[in-house]
């Protein structure tokens, strides 16, 4: 037997490499369902957090109050060897609420920096459209090149850097949209709805639960039957670079390309769909696809991308993306609505 090589015929490298996957989907599995029993009824808000932290990006979340938003991000944060931070975006907050400013210390006869709550790794933007254009700006730099300037000095964020943004629906009063720009900068917009009325009830007992053993929002219930469980970064990083691993066949990296192409020009699926949007989705959408298809793959313990995953994952990545023109928003299409009729008209590989 040639050395360095086992019994099962593959290079001892190729070996511990394989145990350390299986071992970080493992970690992994059980992550999602910790979360699970804690974000009860949303599944889906659970599926995307950890796509996010997979595809290494950065999530926005709509719903209405109450629909555990908060809680998801604190949740994970908790399973995680990661620190957290929570700003609650409101009209007065200034940039340097979130960046942080240069204080001066007389003591030393210099400036010093005091970093602010956008250098922890998990930051949670709470209400992110009650915030005015110029500390949303602040954030594209973060978000798009993971550094801070302040002043005439670029300060690194952490390595680990996810930033999860939620805003209201239902009150539009002393709101700021969002620009384009920044929208861009999101890996996926994601709406979240009500619980089914089954998991109403399930809701009212881990309530009860919590009220009883405390304060601890986001500890384990007694007699769960889980053990501990507490990522480390490097998992994250392991487990990232595995998902890059997954296999995309190359006719459906085709097909990927072939619905941002017809967000851009959809003329030869549907001459009125085309008129319809007034903007496609740029090369960070087909990027964004791609990463987030791997990692849905990977978290349900397959090697390839399957045309599902894709699917599964256009809407959330591609809704922001995608623009409607303004006779289409008089006719009340919005951008879900346009991936909607691209994903019935162009066809599977």
């Amino acid at each position: 037997m040639p050395p360095g090589t086992t019994e099962t015929g593959l290079h001892a490298h190729d070996a511990a490499t394989t145990g350390d996957t299986a071992r970080l989907h493992a970690a992994f599995t059980a992550l999602r369902a910790r979360l699970s029993t804690e974000i009860v009824g949303q599944s889906s808000l659970v599926e995307r957090l950890l796509i996010a932290l997979l595809a290494d990006g950065h999530l926005l979340v709509e719903g209405a109050p109450g629909l555990a938003k908060t809680t998801a991000i604190r949740a994970l944060a908790s399973r995680l060897e990661a620190d957290f931070a929570r700003v609650q975006f409101t009209p007065d907050l200034l940039p340097a609420d979130l960046t942080g400013t240069e204080v001066w210390r007389p003591q030393d006869g210099r400036f010093q920096f005091q970093p602010g709550p956008i250098f922890h790794s998990l930051l949670l933007a709470d209400e992110i459209n009650r915030a005015p254009a110029k500390v949303q700006s602040a954030l594209l730099e973060a978000m798009g090149e993971r550094q801070v300037t302040v002043g005439r000095q670029t300060y690194a964020l952490p390595e680990l850097f996810l930033v999860m943004a939620t805003q209201n629906p239902i009150e539009q009063e002393g709101t700021f949209p969002l620009p384009e720009a920044q929208l861009d900068r999101f890996l996926m917009y994601v709406r979240i709805g009500y619980p089914e009325a089954s998991m109403e009830a399930e809701i009212l007992r881990l309530a009860r639960e919590r009220a009883r053993g405390g304060h601890a929002a986001t500890a384990p219930m007694q007699g769960d039957g889980m053990a501990p469980l507490r990522l480390s970064q490097a998992d994250v990083f392991a487990a990232r670079a595995a998902v890059l691993d997954v296999h995309v066949a190359p006719s459906l990296e085709r097909y990927l390309i072939e619905l941002v192409l017809a967000s851009r020009d959809a003329r030869r699926y549907d001459a009125a769909l085309a008129r319809r949007i007034g903007w496609g989705a740029s090369p960070r959408g087909s990027i964004a696809l791609e990463r987030c298809a791997r990692a849905r793959a990977w978290l349900a313990g397959r090697d390839f991308v399957t045309p599902e995953d894709v699917r599964a994952v256009a809407l959330d990545v591609l809704r922001h993306r995608v623009l409607p023109s303004y006779e289409a928003v008089a006719e009340g299409w919005d951008g879900e609505r346009l991936v909607q009729a691209l994903l019935d008209r162009v066809p599977l590989p």
